[in-house]
Parts: C-alpha cells; sequence; structure tokens
C-alpha cells in the first residue's frame, strides 16, 4: 500500500499548523493555509508541495471562485477534500464580507430581467453582457453596444475580454428591441452562434441571449437555441 506524505512528515519548523498555533493564521501564505485543508498530499509530492502547485495554478480570484469539478480534477484532491476547501473559502466569504456589499446570484430569466429592467423602456438597441463566476454570482455588467445591433458589430473580444479580466466562466447576453416584438432576427440569431462558437473556444460558456421588449422576453435558452 503506497503512504501519502502528510503534514507530520516536513520538518517540525515547516509544518503549517504548528506554525499557525506558534504565530497565528495571518502569519501563513496561502498555501500553508491549504495544506492545513489538504492534510495529505499524494505518493510523489508532499502536502505542502501540493497546496504549493494548485496555488500556483489557480491565482488568488480563481481560487476564491473555483468549483466543486475544478477541484475534482486536481490530481490528489478528492471530493471531501474538494468539499472542505469549497467550505473553507464560503466560511471566509461570510464572515469578511462587508455589510453594504450584496451579492446578486443570476438563476433565470427574471433574474436577468431584475439586472436589466431599464432596457424595457429604452428606446435604442442596448446590448449588454452579465458576467458570472462558477456559482451563477453576478461579478460584472458590461454595456457593449449602444444603437443599432447586428452580428458584424457585435465583436467577441468586446464580449469576452471582460470576462477574462473578470476571471469570469459563463456569461449571459441580453438585448433590447425597441420595437416591442422579442423575437429574434436572422442578425440576432447569426450573433449569438457566433459568440457561442467564440466561448467554447475560450472556456466561457454563453449560457443564454435574452431579448428584453416592453412586457415579453425571449431566451435562447429556454428555447433550446443554446
Amino acid at each position: 500500500m503506497t503512504t501519502k506524505y502528510r503534514i507530520k512528515d516536513l520538518p517540525k519548523d515547516e509544518r503549517p499548523r504548528e506554525k499557525l498555533v506558534k504565530k497565528g493564521a495571518n502569519a501563513l501564505k496561502l498555501e500553508e493555509l491549504l495544506a492545513i485543508l489538504l492534510r495529505t498530499g499524494t505518493k510523489t509530492k508532499n502536502v505542502l508541495k501540493l497546496a504549493e502547485d494548485i496555488v500556483s495554478k489557480y491565482n488568488k480570484n480563481r481560487l476564491k471562485n473555483i468549483s466543486f469539478e475544478e477541484l475534482r480534477n486536481i490530481y490528489g484532491v478528492g471530493p471531501t477534500k474538494a468539499v472542505q476547501i469549497l467550505a473553507a473559502i464560503e466560511l471566509g466569504e461570510r464572515l469578511f464580507k462587508p455589510k453594504e456589499e450584496k451579492e446578486i446570484y443570476i438563476h433565470s430569466p427574471k433574474d436577468v430581467l431584475k439586472e436589466t429592467s431599464h432596457l424595457k423602456e429604452n428606446k435604442k438597441e442596448n446590448f449588454v453582457v452579465l458576467y458570472l463566476d462558477a456559482r451563477n454570482k453576478l461579478i460584472a455588467k458590461e454595456t457593449v453596444s449602444i444603437g443599432t445591433i447586428n452580428a458584424s458589430l457585435i465583436h467577441p473580444r468586446e464580449v469576452f475580454e471582460p470576462a477574462i479580466r473578470e476571471l469570469a466562466v459563463q456569461i449571459i447576453l441580453v438585448h433590447n428591441h425597441p420595437s416591442g416584438d422579442p423575437e429574434p432576427s436572422e442578425d440576432d440569431l447569426a450573433m449569438t452562434k457566433r459568440l457561442v462558437e467564440t466561448g467554447k473556444i475560450l472556456g466561457i460558456d454563453v449560457i443564454d441571449h435574452i431579448i428584453i421588449a416592453k412586457s415579453k422576453f425571449f431566451s435562447f435558452k429556454e428555447r433550446g437555441l443554446i
């Protein structure tokens, strides 16, 4: 049976737990805190090296928004460790989040409409993109274009640059039809297809495109078009 390298296999002055007890949690590096949660390494690397590799692969913002599936894909992180890490991240978020900060989660077209209700009465077409993390939390909202919207005018770079900058893993496209008819035009269909394909290449999912009219809306996802 293969024995995993554990924290207690490290020299005493390098053990994160002992360091935390002696100097306090603030004295520990991010990888040392992560090593305490991981507890054991793999057959080829001790737990501190495993934690260092994870931190080097995912910067602080990406680690904060990491998903269960991403953690499970890391060699040496099983489902139990993945759950413990996610629980610790969420605990820290809730304890130290400023009280005035309101988190917004997008789970349905109704949630999207709440965040883009101003588009209903707009007399010009506006193209807005909602940027979400792996847990569907809204992390950014950008107006990409104002005026006539067609497939040739909406460039994928303008849509996906903020996603890369904000470390979003999924996006929702939103635009309005001042005419009052939310049915997609040929340009809407072509533009959506182009952006979905670009998202697949970049690893950023386009999970819906919602067209808003005065009293109605059209969801590409609900109609099976995405």
